[in-house]
């Protein structure tokens, strides 16, 4: 793509652009020019002589971007013309006291209004005017902060600093030097110093370039943000207006908005009727912009079309790739159709994103999960990945440091657990071994497709220091391993009858429990690391020996081999169908098939297990009990009832197995059903080894493969047999704080024992330990459970939801709260608009219809607004929020809400007439609401403040 040739201008006359600084200025024939060079072309580049603003479209238009030819006027004019008038001026404010702001800034603006630019200026900026705008064209003239010595500057990648200087529109060559001098008093606009304030800079210490460039009659306009601005998400959104890209950012315009995803292309439009727009100057006006009507053959129809729309997201996506980090936008469609962009700033404080993900972990966690079983799984990730780094040799020190990641790898999100990835980055981040295993991670967290090895420079040096503790923990591995499933049996065995035992007792077993977990149960989580290894080169070797049989292959081999305790589990089960086929005959079987209640399961388990249909068969029903009673769908959640509370559930394993026998038409079947399982596994095992032996004929690399085949069957045994002790640990735990429970009940501490399934571990333990805070359990578990309830009536979220790091998660409204009067869809008390910076405060609403007030007017109040521009920032930085009735995500007001971090809502229509002023109000920035929850207090005012009321007629 090249650069646009000048003459593609609309409407305008064109010149000649020398692309260099020497040809730019004017003496007259006077002999050389004392005046600053000009800046044209490669001059403009660089951001210390014209600031970033104009820096970065120069580059754009280098770059072959359509960006309307321009030139500059450096710094080091500003230095020049301002260096007498300053040194007179006293200094300026050292703390953000709005009214010493605003009297400094009216004298230091006064100082600079009353220059006028020298012969030697004026001639150079009247000939490039003629040369890039033409002698009867039209100018955008503007102001750009630029930056000294360790300052960032406007439009800086660290501090946007946007719209605190001015700029000036449809400027003809007669007003050009009056503009000029304005752009420069602009440094010193109150609401500049006070942001500079804020920011901890020295409000005095500013210097202005001031661009030209040609103005463009844009037909329609956009604003266009590369990321979603109020969460930082992989979104672009887009708001478009008719006319001049003023009407939106400065909220004087109806505005449409688009929602482009840019993983999916997928676009939702958020169109409005639109009655206002912001065009050229009318006839006889002062040259400014000037709102107008929508033509109304437009009103009703996109500003975008879906052509345009992708012109511009395919512009944007560009420009951001080429500057690389996400982008704030303006640019403009002239009436020929040619997409102009005339700005492009950085996003700075960008929010950064929190990614969750319950990929795998619905696996043991899904739907809604209770309080008690959320405590429970957090305390557990904490207290076994605390263990697992310990073993891989991270030292204390770093894992302190690191703590409140472990506090924080599990949230709940609208009742659901999920995995909070950048803490779990942040952990694993600290293992040498994570960037081998990274891929392979990342593949069963489900954030890639496909398994693999992401390897930056240098990783060999890594590896090779990386390698020796590797092989050392691999060889000592399974001896870990077999000692801990010692360990675990002997722990559950000793447990005994623990409904029995009384509170004191209960929660001495359940701490020493979970303490010897806390140095026991990482063995389990290295098997993972570890096993990543063999894993990752089995795959390998089969992928490079056997070619496209080596998926087959994967599995095939890794059946066979010593049985895991999951597995031995199943067919447990399959014995004991096995076994009341063969004993107790077809009766016992259909009572066994053609029960359908709990209660007749439990029935018939008792008839089971009482002799009915013979000893043998009740001794194998108590074994099972006894060794697999843990074992149930769902039996990591806490509120999953077990055969260990419900032995009747027993049956349901081995009903397929009896239905299957019946459908065969057998009624004594043969003990096939465990023998079958096991011949299966070894015909899988043998049909592998066969095809092995067809794909790969060199017997060395079989014996290799088969070697890590071996290595994989050991490591998959120790997954799945520390996986079945987690679920007795589980199992335990259920059983002793349903107990606690049952004792909390009967103190009267809850109305009904599972009501505990509402509370987190550490409340249901402090209620004994004397160590919770207040004491209504039972407003605290109805509380919790309404939320329950309400999060199982919702659909359920996506698999991955972004936040925002460092803000509150929206929190759940509570279910016993006060109704509000109206109904939250279409009430009159609820007002809705565009959400534009996260949040919930409640305040007195203030409604300000003139800026021109105290700013303690606004104090602590949340401020309502038809809208704002940067003459408002003193009133917004005394606000705990911000409601206006115009504006889009892109505007002053959603800009500066987010800026500020309070709850900002844009877009409100009708708010300052709807919502009273002094009323009391919430505002919820991330959805976009405002509620009003009690009408203007008794001697609260009642009515907009406005220019002409005083401080103490207006205080709360």
């Amino acid at each position: 793509m090249t650069a646009p040739a000048e003459t593609q201008i609309p409407a305008t006359p064109q010149g000649t652009d020398t692309g260099t600084d020497t040809d730019n200025t004017a003496n007259n024939g006077t002999g050389p020019s004392t005046a600053p060079a000009l800046l044209r072309g490669e001059a403009l580049v660089d951001p210390a002589a014209a600031g970033h603003k104009f820096s970065r479209l120069a580059e754009l238009r280098a770059a072959g971007f359509a960006v309307p030819d321009l030139f500059g006027i450096p710094a080091t004019a500003f230095d020049r013309a301002l260096a007498p008038v300053l040194a007179d001026l006293d200094a300026p404010p050292t703390a953000a006291s709005p009214e010493a702001v605003r009297r400094w800034s009216e004298r230091a603006r006064a100082a600079v209004l009353s220059l006028q630019v020298d012969e030697d200026l004026a001639d150079a900026v009247h000939t490039a005017f003629d040369d890039v705008i033409g002698p009867d064209g039209l100018a955008a003239v503007r102001a750009c902060v630029v930056p000294g010595p360790g300052q960032h500057g406007e439009d800086s990648s660290a501090d946007p600093f946007a719209g605190l200087s001015d700029s000036f529109l449809y400027v003809p060559r007669a007003d050009l030097l009056r503009r000029i001098v304005e752009c420069w008093a602009s440094a010193y606009n109150a609401e500049g110093v006070l942001y500079r304030l804020r920011r901890g800079a020295d409000p005095g210490a500013v210097r202005v370039a001031v661009g030209v460039q040609q103005m463009v009659l844009g037909a329609s306009s956009f604003v266009a943000f590369t990321r979603d601005p109020r969460d930082g998400a992989e979104r672009m959104v887009v708001a478009a207006a008719y006319g001049i890209g003023e009407g939106v950012v400065q909220e004087r315009a109806d505005v449409d908005h688009y929602f482009t995803e840019r993983a999916t292309g997928a676009v939702r439009k958020e169109i409005v009727v639109k009655r206002r727009m912001v065009g050229a100057p009318k006839l006889g006006s002062p040259a400014a912009p000037a709102e107008c009507e929508v033509p109304s053959e437009l009103a009703e129809q996109p500003v975008l079309s879906d052509d345009a729309l992708a012109r511009v997201v395919e512009t944007a996506a560009r420009i951001e790739e080429y500057f690389g980090r996400p982008q704030d936008i303006e640019g403009t469609f002239a009436a020929d159709g040619e997409l102009w962009i005339v700005q492009s700033r950085p996003l700075a404080d960008l929010p950064e994103q929190v990614v969750w993900s319950n990929h795998n972990i619905t696996e043991s966690y899904p739907g809604v999960s209770c309080a008690l079983t959320y405590s429970l799984a957090r305390d557990f990730y904490k207290t076994i990945f605390t263990d697992l780094y310990r073993r891989m040799g991270i030292p204390e020190a770093q894992l302190r440091e690191n703590a409140h990641h472990l506090e924080r790898m599990v949230g709940l999100r609208e009742g659901r657990v999920y995995y909070r990835l950048d803490a779990w980055y942040a952990l694993h981040g600290m293992m040498s071994e994570f960037e081998f295993i990274r891929g392979w991670w990342e593949h069963s967290m489900g954030l890639r497709p496909q398994p693999g090895m992401d390897l930056s420079p240098g990783w060999r040096g890594r590896a090779l220091r990386t390698a020796p503790g590797t092989v050392r923990r691999s060889a000592s591995h399974f001896r870990r391993v077999r000692r801990f499933l010692a360990w675990w049996d002997r722990t559950a065995a000793e447990a005994g009858d623990l409904e029995s035992l009384d509170a004191e007792a209960l929660i001495a077993f359940y701490r020493g429990l979970w303490a010897e977990v806390g140095v026991q149960w990482g063995v389990t989580l290295t098997n993972t690391v570890l096993g990543i290894f063999p894993a990752a080169g089995y795959e390998g070797l089969l992928r490079r020996w056997t070619g496209s049989q080596h998926r087959a292959l994967f599995g095939a081999l890794l059946a066979g081999g010593p049985e895991n305790r999951t597995l031995a589990g199943l067919r447990s089960a399959l014995e004991l169908a096995d076994l009341i086929c063969l004993c107790a005959g077809p009766k016992a079987r259909d009572r066994i098939l053609n029960a359908t209640t709990a209660a007749e399961d439990a029935a018939v388990w008792q008839e089971i297990i009482d002799g009915r249909y013979g000893p043998e068969v009740a001794d194998a029903a108590r074994r099972q009990l006894r060794l697999y009673g843990d074992r149930a769908i769902g039996d990591l959640k806490l509120e999953q009832l077990t055969p260990r509370q419900r032995p009747g559930m027993m049956l349901d394993m081995v009903r397929p197995h009896l239905r299957q026998s019946t459908s065969t038409g057998s009624s004594t079947a043969t003990a096939t059903g465990a023998e079958a399982s096991r011949a299966d596994e070894r015909k899988v095992r043998a049909d592998g080894e066969r095809e092995l032996r067809e794909h790969c004929r060199n017997p060395l690399r079989r014996v290799i493969i088969r070697a890590f085949a071996s290595r994989m069957r050991a490591h998959l045994k120790a997954r799945e047999d520390t996986r079945f002790c987690r679920t007795e640990l589980f199992g335990l735990s259920r059983r002793v704080l349903l107990r606690l429970g049952v004792l909390l009940a009967g103190a009267g501490r809850l109305d009904d024992p599972r009501d505990v399934l509402d509370l987190t571990v550490e409340e249901v333990l402090g209620a004994f330990d004397g160590t919770l805070p207040g004491s209504d359990l039972r407003a605290l578990a109805a509380l919790r459970r309404a939320d329950r309830e309400r999060w199982e009536a919702l659909p359920a979220p996506p698999p991955r939801l972004v936040s925002v790091a460092g803000r509150p998660l929206d929190p759940a409204r509570p279910a016993t709260a006060a109704p509000v009067d109206g109904d939250a869809a279409d009430g009159e008390n609820l007002l809705r608009g565009l959400a534009s910076s996260a949040g919930v405060v409640r305040a007195r609403a203030r409604v300000v219809l003139d800026p021109d007030v105290p700013a303690d007017t606004c104090r602590d109040a949340i401020l309502i607004a038809r809208e704002t521009d940067p003459g408002w920032l003193f009133l917004m930085t005394a606000a705990r929020g911000l409601v206006v009735e115009r504006g889009t995500l892109l505007s002053h007001t959603a800009v500066t809400g987010r800026l500020l971090g309070v709850p900002t809502v844009v877009a409100v229509e009708g708010a300052t007439a709807r919502i009273p002023d002094g009323a009391l109000i919430e505002l919820d920035g991330a959805a976009g609401t405002v509620r009003i929850l009690a009408e203007t207090a008794a001697g609260d005012g009642g009515a907009p403040i406005l220019a002409e009321k005083t401080a103490e007629e207006t205080e709360p």
